[in-house]
């Protein structure tokens, strides 16, 4: 596609281009007040000049990322009966890596329901049903119909997949609109719904303090290995000094385990920073930690209860405890 010219050599998308610089707006808007197609407003987002934060929806770069900005753009697609509801309920919350790995590239339709007995939205932008919500269930936010945060985490909890679903819990507990006692004893009235068992069965384990779906995924190999008790995000002192927080650990074996993700540890300065403090942590702490990465957490090959089992024997032998044979 060749760009237009009046795109190039510019900071930021301004008066010129004929698109709203102060809200969210629509494809459509874009096609009858800028004359710009698909392939156009896919150049302005691959060039950053546009944000394409929902399916449908795009906003100029310059404008922040605000929960007025998201309820800004859900009203442009919601409809004002319906209910937004799962991913990016908990995104509206504040909890954006409840959304699916990837999905600021390749954009999912927002996942909006409408009480039992009233329908399913019906358009392409919605992955619409009817659910069963209790009017406490519901808060509105800037003008969004959302589902609350325990009752967000109360969905997300029931997935097939024991990862996901721990990985959504942990991000809305950390949000502190609920506590883990409430999510825990709300959970029985769920009782006979789809996966209503991967709920149960990790919601005992949730915690807010993991700051990452790939933490919470680790706390539960961890977890499944049927290893001493982890605690997140675990602060390493010596002698009053402050040396490192690790992403899981256990004060009694002085064992940690943290997970390396490609976008903060994989160039030249973050793997040194890294060896540094896990060097300083080892020596002077006398911790034994253990780095895993993404091809260790997930996927067919994946290994981190082996590593773990095998790093927590190597933590006991360092204080000459010998396991059974």
């Amino acid at each position: 596609m060749t760009r237009q010219p009046h795109f190039e050599g510019i900071a930021f998308l301004d008066d010129s281009s004929n698109l709203p610089l102060d809200r969210p707006f629509t494809a459509a808007t874009a096609r009858i007040e800028a004359g710009l197609g698909y392939r156009q407003l896919k150049r302005l987002v691959d060039d950053g000049l546009l944000q394409h934060p929902i399916r449908g929806v795009y906003l100029v770069a310059q404008i922040g990322d605000t929960i007025e900005t998201r309820c800004a753009c859900l009203r442009l697609v919601v409809p004002e009966d319906a209910v937004v509801v799962d991913r990016h309920a908990g995104w509206l919350h504040g909890a954006e890596m409840v959304l699916a790995p990837g999905e600021h590239l390749a954009l999912r339709p927002t996942a909006v329901f409408r009480p039992s007995g009233h329908g399913r939205v019906r358009n392409q932008l919605s992955d619409s049903g009817e659910r069963n919500l209790r009017p406490g269930d519901v808060v509105e936010i800037n003008g969004v119909r959302v589902s609350t945060a325990i009752r967000t985490a109360w969905d997300l909890g029931r997935s097939r997949w024991p990862d996901s679903s721990l990985a959504a819990i942990d991000q809305l507990l950390r949000l502190g609109a609920f506590s883990k006692d409430e999510f825990l004893a709300g959970i029985e009235r769920f009782r006979g719904m789809r996966w209503v068992t991967t709920l149960r069965a990790v919601a005992p384990y949730a915690d807010g303090r993991a700051e990452s779906p790939p933490e919470s995924i680790l706390r539960l190999r961890w977890i499944e290995a049927h290893l001493p008790e982890p605690c997140p995000q675990y602060e390493v002192w010596v002698d009053g000094e402050f040396l490192a927080r690790l992403d899981i650990g256990n004060a009694e074996l002085q064992f940690g385990a943290e997970y390396d993700g490609a976008e903060w540890h994989d160039t030249p300065e973050q793997l040194e920073h890294d060896r540094r403090r896990r060097t300083d942590v080892s020596e002077r702490g006398n911790w034994h930690v253990v780095a895993l990465r993404k091809e260790n957490l997930f996927g067919q090959r994946q290994n981190a209860q082996e590593i773990l089992v095998a790093s927590v024997a190597e933590a006991r032998r360092r204080f000459g405890i010998r396991l059974p044979a």
